[in-house]
């Protein structure tokens, strides 16, 4: 069940991501979903090294790290697959 909830938060923090991000981003979904997974566990690790993970209610900065992270991951491989493909 882990692994399910992973790929639904990766998939809702790369969609996050790709909207952050100005311009198309014609990256595949599955792509996106990896990125959010990758950008939520960097994000996790961040929000952990300045204490900032655990908080009372909604761990707000801790999702922003996620979605930045997983933002500035979408912005690097854009251009990558965009070069792929042409």
């Amino acid at each position: 069940m882990t692994i399910l909830w992973a790929i639904i938060a990766g998939l809702i923090i790369g969609l996050l991501a790709k909207l952050v991000v100005p311009g198309r981003n014609p990256i595949p979904l599955w792509a996106t979903i990896l990125i959010g997974i990758v950008g939520g566990l960097i994000g996790n690790g961040l929000a952990s090294a300045f204490n900032v993970a655990d908080t009372n209610g909604i761990d707000w900065i801790r999702h922003l790290l996620q979605i930045g992270v997983a933002a500035v991951l979408i912005a690097f491989v854009t251009p990558l697959w965009n070069r792929r493909r042409a």
